[in-house]
């Protein structure tokens, strides 16, 4: 049996048990359509095959495939010669955890994986049907382009799916998974995606390394251009594994943080006690330039085992991340102190403004942690944009219509005090720990903005300059900076005893369950990409 063979020459076709027959084998023929060597090289390379990965994702038993029979039907370049079934993309649907799911695996023995006609026919039907079924998309990506031989026809198809992939966008959650190299007009798809899980060993790029030597001529390999390593330090990937059968299994934690659609809720899980929460009450050092981390913070607070941290790697100032509380998901946004000190730089205001919009689209309440001393000052920063994408997080964190709580772990300074979380940017419930300080900047920095005429006469006077700047920064300790101060207007909700930070958030997030509020009519905001 070839790749081109389209039915069985042995049935009888003008039998019921012949067409039977046929059928049997036309289908078969679709477990190994570039034929059993090409399936033993993929199982020699240690990787698995296109449908067995789909079958590895879904529960056993539950994938039904569709347009399993489809050929292209192009004539150019002597395709004509080869019709191999699937045309390189295993499509349909099945469950994860008994939730229903649509997706597709890319085979790359069949045509390098190349997007033609009809392969990007199978990709716009299984996209649409999980748009109108209401349904989670899965992509698993292993292909080079666009199948070049098919010309124009194939650069209409990519166009065809990049729309699609948008109008699916905050309708279904999206989750590409890098397995093998993906590039050209396919390395958009994925990254249309909500979450991209890259496979060590896997590429993701636009221009493969040959015609990048030939146009600018550097010397560069696909691991270097778009590796698993690359894409988690560049943002473009938020989960990586050590091979497919760990990237599925992320797959399917992710999946499990998120509703089925835009107009459904996430499910919840049993409630999981935490213990040792006492411990909040002890983690956040005395000086305030100590560092400690966030992770022990957030450890006392979400249920065990529910963190899943999305682009570690990447910007790793600010933490973003799925969670359970009482078994209630929500998105994590919280300072890292031990990076940069917990300052906010370009690369983290567009990680956290890109993972607020994709929770507040999939009904997913938000908790920010913060402890930053504001927004990193300097030219490489402002050369980089810091204004344009920090002002891209006040419109996520302004637009968002989710239940919004905040937990001031200690600083709160300046414009990331605004963004990340504040009242007067729709937050509903604001929470303070005793070491909270809450002000335009930190005391000793205030006390030479405001102090500044009473130092320079004590300096003219010969005064004790230290003494009074230490006299000086202590009273606005005590007076401007701590969380009482911003209680007192209404801007901090409850000071509260850290150990208690698990409870008020579960009480807040029951609260807020099914929060409603009005919103103007509009195409859309334009956020400040």
């Amino acid at each position: 049996m070839t790749a081109s063979t389209p039915a069985s020459t042995e049935a009888d076709l003008s039998t019921t048990v012949g067409k039977l027959q046929d059928l049997r084998h036309r289908l078969a023929e679709t477990l190994a359509p570039a034929g059993e060597a090409a399936v033993d090289g993929v199982h020699d390379a240690g990787r698995l095959t296109a449908r067995e990965r789909v079958t590895a994702l879904l529960d056993e038993g539950s994938f039904v495939e569709i347009d399993a029979l489809a050929r292209h039907r192009a004539t150019s370049f002597n395709l004509d010669r080869s019709h191999p079934v699937t045309d390189g993309v295993v499509t349909g649907y099945g469950t994860v955890d008994g939730r229903q799911v649509c997706v597709f695996s890319q085979d790359a023995t069949v045509f390098d994986g190349t997007v033609g006609e009809t392969h990007g026919e199978k990709l716009v039907k299984v996209m649409e049907l999980a748009e109108r079924a209401g349904v989670p998309l899965v992509g698993i990506h292993d292909s080079t382009g666009a199948r070049v031989k098919e010309g124009v026809v194939s650069l209409g198809t990519a166009a065809r799916l990049y729309r699609l992939r948008s109008r699916l966008s905050g309708v279904v959650p999206q989750i590409s998974v890098i397995a093998g190299p993906t590039a050209g007009t396919e390395a958009h798809q994925p990254a249309l995606a909500d979450v991209v899980i890259a496979v060590e060993g896997a590429q993701l790029f636009l221009t493969d390394p040959e015609i990048t030597r030939s146009i600018v001529g550097a010397e560069v390999t696909a691991e270097e251009l778009g590796g698993a390593a690359v894409l988690a330090a560049n943002g473009t990937s938020h989960l990586t594994a050590a091979d497919e059968t760990a990237a599925l299994a992320l797959v399917r934690d992710v999946l499990s943080q998120l509703p089925s659609n835009n107009r459904a809720l996430a499910p919840e899980t049993a409630p999981i006690a935490v213990e040792g929460t006492g411990t909040l009450d002890t983690v956040v050092p005395d000086s305030p330039l100590a560092g400690y981390d966030m992770a022990d913070v957030l450890a006392g607070v979400v249920d065990p085992g529910s963190l899943l941290e999305l682009s570690a790697d990447h910007a790793g100032n600010i933490i973003t991340a799925f969670a359970r509380i009482t078994g209630r998901a929500v998105g994590v946004v919280a300072s890292q102190p031990l990076v940069l000190a917990g300052a906010m730089d370009a690369a983290a205001a567009a990680k956290a403004a890109r993972f607020v919009r994709m929770c507040d689209a999939f009904n997913i309440p938000l908790v920010f942690f913060v402890d930053s001393p504001g927004f990193m000052p300097g030219a490489q920063e402002e050369q980089a944009g810091l204004v344009r994408r920090s002002a891209a997080l006040f419109s996520a964190v302004a637009d968002a219509s989710v239940g919004i709580l905040t937990v001031v772990v200690r600083k709160a300074f300046g414009s990331s005090y605004i963004a990340l979380g504040s009242k007067n940017m729709g937050a509903d419930l604001v929470l303070a720990w005793p070491s909270a300080q809450i002000s335009h900047a930190d005391a000793a920095n205030t006390v030479t903005a405001v102090h500044a005429d009473t130092l320079a006469k004590a300096a003219r006077k010969r005064k004790d300059v230290v003494a009074l700047r230490t006299q000086l920064t202590e009273e606005i300790e005590d007076s401007l900076i701590t969380p009482y101060a911003a209680a007192s207007r209404g801007y901090v909700d409850a000071v509260i005893v850290p150990s208690e930070t698990r409870a008020r958030l579960a009480d807040g997030l029951a609260l807020l369950e099914r929060k409603v509020i009005p919103v103007p009519e509009r195409k859309h905001d334009n956020l400040p990409l």
